[in-house]
C-alpha cells in the first residue's frame, strides 16, 4: 500500500539493474524509451512532476535536417546541399559538418545531463521537504491528538468521580426518603391511638365523664401529630423534588462521560494510526466538511457547568439531609415528649379514679355495716314493741277486769292506780318506740339509697378505670419508640 504524500513508484517501472561502468550507447538508450509511454494514475494529481519531463522523454532522435532543427536560423548559415556527385559519389555533408554535428550534439548532451542532474538535485531537496514537511505536520497532529486524549481523559476522570458522589449522595438520600415514608407512616399508629382514647373515655359514665386533663392532653397530642404530618410530607415532597433534580445532574453526567468515552475511543484510534496501519482509506471532500459544532472553551465549559450542577445538586441535597434528618428528630422529641404528657395525665388520673374507688369500697363497707346494725336495732325495737304490747295487754285486762268489781269494791285504790299509771307508762313508752323504728326505718332508707348510690359510683369508677387503665393504657403501650419514629428499623 502507497503511502499519501509520497511520490508514487509507477506500475510500468521494473528493478533497475546494477549501475555499469561504461554509460550505454545513445541508440540503446533511444530504443529503450522510444516506445514506453509513461504512466499517469487519473486519482492522483503529481504537481511536482511536469508532463514536459514525460514528453521529452517520448521524442525519438532523428537526422533532419538541421535546418528543420534549428528553424530559427538564418538561410546564409544553413550548410548548403551539395548536389554535385565527384567521381561519381554522392556527398551530403562535408567533415567539418560532420565534427561540427559531433561537437553540436556534446554540447547538447552535457547541457541537458547537467540539466538533468540539477533537476536530480532539486528534486531530491523537493522529496526531501516533502518528507520532512508531512513528518512534521503529521508529528503535531499526532501531538494535538494526544493532548486531546489527555484532556478527555483529565475530564473523564473528573466526570467519573463527581459521578460516583452524585450516586453516593443519591442514595444517601434515597434512604432519608424511605426513613421519611416510614416514619410518616409510623405516625398513623400514635395518631389512631390518641383518637381512640379520645372515643373510649366518650363511654364514661354519669360524673366521670368530665373534660380532665387527660383529655386535654389527648387532644393537644392529637394537634401535635398532625403538626408532625404535616411537616414530614412537606419534608418528603422537598425530599421527592431533590430526588429527581439529583438524578437530572446524574444523567448529564452519564451522558457527558458516555460521550467522552464514545470521544476517547476514537481520539485514541486515531492517535495511534500510522502510515503502516491497515485501516486507512481515501476520503474525497472529508477536510470541506465541517461537523464540529464546539470549540475547546465551550467543550470544557460544557463538562465544568454539568459538573458544578451536579456539586451544587450535592451540596443542596446534603443540606436537605442535614435538614430532614433535624425535623425527624425534632417531630420524634416533640410527639414523644408529648406522649409521656398523656401517659403522666393517665397515670395521675388513674391513681385519682382508683383512690375515689377504694374510697368507695371503704364507704361502702361501713354503710353496710351500719345497715345491718340499723336493721338489727329495728329487730330489737319491734320485739320490744311486741312485748311492751303484751305488756299493755295484761295491764289492760286487769283494769278491765277490776271494772267488774261489785258495788263499794269499786275501789280506787293503790292498784287501780298502778295499773292506770303502768298503761300510761306503757302507752308513751310505744309510743317512743313507734317513734324510734320510725326513725331506724328512715335511717335505714338513707342509708339504703347512700349504699346504691356508692355501689352506682363504684361502677362509674370501675368502668372509668377499666376505659383508662385497660383500654387506653393498653393501646399506648404499644406505641412505636423513638428509633421506629426516625425510620431507622
Amino acid at each position: 500500500m502507497e503511502l499519501y504524500g509520497y511520490p508514487l513508484k509507477a506500475k510500468y517501472c521494473h528493478p533497475r539493474p546494477p549501475p555499469t561502468k561504461v554509460l550505454p550507447a545513445t541508440s540503446t538508450v533511444a530504443s529503450a524509451y522510444k516506445n514506453r509511454i509513461p504512466y499517469q494514475a487519473e486519482s492522483i494529481s503529481l504537481p511536482w512532476l511536469p508532463n514536459a519531463y514525460y514528453k521529452a522523454a517520448a521524442l525519438n532522435p532523428t537526422l533532419a535536417p538541421l535546418s528543420d532543427n534549428f528553424p530559427g536560423l538564418p538561410p546564409t548559415k544553413i550548410i548548403p546541399f551539395i548536389s554535385e556527385r565527384p567521381n561519381g559519389v554522392f556527398t551530403r555533408h562535408t567533415l567539418d559538418d560532420w565534427h561540427r554535428s559531433n561537437m553540436t550534439n556534446y554540447k547538447e548532451s552535457e547541457t541537458t545531463r547537467h540539466n538533468a542532474e540539477r533537476l536530480r538535485a532539486d528534486l531530491n531537496r523537493a522529496i526531501k521537504d516533502v518528507y520532512q514537511q508531512a513528518k512534521r505536520t503529521q508529528g503535531e497532529s499526532t501531538k494535538n491528538l494526544g493532548e486531546r486524549v489527555n484532556d478527555i481523559e483529565y475530564w473523564k476522570s473528573e466526570l467519573c468521580v463527581e459521578l460516583d458522589a452524585m450516586i453516593r449522595e443519591t442514595n444517601s438520600l434515597a434512604d432519608m426518603q424511605k426513613r421519611l415514608e416510614r416514619a410518616l407512616a409510623d405516625t398513623e399508629g400514635p395518631f389512631q391511638v390518641a383518637h381512640k382514647c379520645l372515643l373510649n373515655r366518650e363511654k364514661r359514665m354519669g360524673i366521670d365523664l368530665v373534660h380532665d386533663d387527660v383529655e386535654k392532653q389527648l387532644i393537644t397530642e392529637i394537634k401535635i401529630i398532625r403538626s408532625c404530618r404535616e411537616r414530614l410530607q412537606q419534608c418528603l415532597n422537598t425530599v421527592n423534588a431533590q430526588l429527581m433534580c439529583n438524578k437530572e445532574a446524574r444523567q448529564e453526567l452519564e451522558k457527558d462521560l458516555a460521550d467522552k468515552q464514545m470521544g476517547h475511543h476514537i481520539d485514541s484510534k486515531c492517535y495511534q494510526l500510522k502510515n503502516t496501519s491497515r485501516d486507512i482509506h481515501y476520503y474525497r471532500g472529508v477536510e470541506r466538511v465541517d461537523a464540529t459544532i464546539s470549540v475547546p472553551e465551550t467543550w470544557a465549559r460544557f463538562t465544568d457547568n454539568n459538573i458544578f450542577r451536579s456539586q451544587s445538586q450535592r451540596t443542596t441535597s446534603a443540606k436537605l439531609r442535614a435538614s430532614t434528618e433535624s425535623v425527624l428528630m425534632g417531630t420524634a422529641d416533640e410527639m414523644w415528649r408529648q406522649f409521656s404528657k398523656v401517659n403522666d395525665a393517665f397515670t395521675s388520673r388513674i391513681t385519682e379514679i382508683a383512690n375515689a374507688k377504694s374510697k368507695i369500697q371503704t364507704h361502702l363497707a361501713k354503710t353496710r355495716q351500719e345497715i345491718f346494725q340499723i336493721e338489727t336495732k329495728i329487730q330489737v325495737i319491734q320485739k320490744t314493741i311486741k312485748d311492751k304490747e303484751v305488756q299493755l295487754k295484761v295491764a289492760q285486762t286487769r283494769l278491765d277486769e277490776r271494772t267488774r268489781r261489785p258495788n263499794v269494791e269499786l275501789c280506787r285504790d293503790a292498784a287501780q292506780l298502778r295499773l292506770v299509771h303502768e298503761v300510761n307508762e306503757i302507752n308513751e313508752t310505744l309510743r317512743n318506740l313507734h317513734q324510734c323504728l320510725r326513725a331506724s326505718e328512715d335511717m335505714l332508707q338513707m342509708l339504703v339509697r347512700s349504699k346504691a348510690v356508692l355501689e352506682h359510683d363504684l361502677v362509674i369508677k370501675n368502668n372509668s378505670l377499666f376505659i383508662d387503665q385497660e383500654r387506653c393504657m393498653g393501646m399506648r403501650k404499644s406505641y412505636p419508640s423513638t428509633v421506629q419514629i426516625l425510620g431507622y428499623v
